[in-house]
């Protein structure tokens, strides 16, 4: 029972992050790891400065 509880956990996680990804991208997100979803100025966050989204 212990392991059904844990899976279903798991599951919801792993659901709801699908999810949000889903959705980041479908509004247009090019970076969703980074806090200011790659607006800053090139070289501003690291997401920008390790060449992770694209700022073209």
């Amino acid at each position: 029972m212990e392991n059904f509880i844990i899976l279903a956990i798991v599951a919801v996680i792993v659901t709801l992050a699908a999810r949000y990804i889903y959705k980041a991208k479908k509004k247009g997100a090019k970076c969703i790891g980074c806090p200011d979803g790659c607006s800053c100025s090139t070289g501003g966050c690291s997401c920008c400065r390790s060449g992770s989204c694209d700022t073209k």
